[in-house]
């Protein structure tokens, strides 16, 4: 018998301590948050403002609550909830999603996130962004962004696929393949481009969104270069040869439109 009330308050310590533990990870994870936001945005002024103000981190911490009660198998009541926030922030976040610590949402409105996209650490969003499904089947239909992956306003990254960690998705971009790690996509379809300098988990987060690579605009410029030297080499067909139509410093001349 004695053994028996040993063992039974044992396990109430146990049980008590695991509610500590669990609570002591949840202020951690509060602390997390709102430092990311700190580190991410120059116009957050204080604490209170953030708790305040920001519906990106609201709708955060309203995901990690619905995220509890779907993996505990309380799944309308988690959507119901998820569909409550949603109306708040703006911001729609399956309750089956998988967010990781210090995830920031900048603005937020119109983001999208669906039931199977894993979010790793340190990842930031801007408004508009979906992280979509691309399948009907019941497994694994939406994307991946590991570590520290930056997504520009209104990106579109669909389907089961794999962003890489220190990536930077461009605005409005459209994302149908995996990205390697330390890439820059660009355009519709995404252009992916390697990084000539690859950054490191301790890096600062990237956000200098107008450093972007012109895909399309660096190949009609070679394609045009091309074409001079071939026509340079034609006899007799040089003078004749109409101008190619060609941006001058990043400028586009011509006409004026009406539309």
């Amino acid at each position: 018998m004695g053994d028996t009330r040993l063992f039974d308050h044992i396990t109430r310590l146990r049980a008590g301590s695991g509610i500590w533990i669990e609570v002591g990870r949840m202020f951690k994870t509060i602390r997390e948050d709102v430092q990311s936001v700190i580190e991410r945005d120059p116009a957050a002024r204080g604490t209170l403002e953030i708790l305040l103000c920001y519906a990106g981190l609201q709708a955060i911490w309203g995901h990690r609550l619905v995220h509890w009660l779907w993996n505990h198998r309380v799944r309308l009541l988690a959507r119901w909830l998820s569909q409550l926030f949603r109306g708040l922030t703006g911001i729609e976040i399956h309750p089956g999603a998988k967010i990781g610590p210090k995830f920031f949402i900048d603005h937020g409105m119109g983001v999208v996130i669906g039931e199977t996209a894993e979010v790793g650490t340190g990842v930031t969003l801007y408004h508009g962004v979906t992280l979509g499904g691309t399948s009907l089947s019941k497994g694994k239909r939406h994307p991946t962004l590991e570590d520290n992956v930056v997504v520009g306003a209104g990106a579109k990254i669909l389907g089961a696929i794999t962003i890489g960690a220190n990536s930077r998705i461009g605005a409005n971009a459209v994302v149908v393949k995996s990205v390697p790690p330390n890439s820059v996509v660009v355009g519709v379809p995404g252009q992916v481009v390697q990084r000539s300098q690859p950054r490191g988990p301790q890096s600062a987060p990237d956000l200098d969104h107008n450093r972007l690579p012109d895909t399309i605009g660096e190949t009609l410029a070679a394609l045009v270069q091309r074409v001079n030297e071939l026509e340079e080499r034609m006899d007799g067909h040089t003078a004749h040869a109409p101008a190619l139509h060609a941006p001058d410093h990043g400028v586009w001349r011509g006409e004026d439109f009406s539309i």
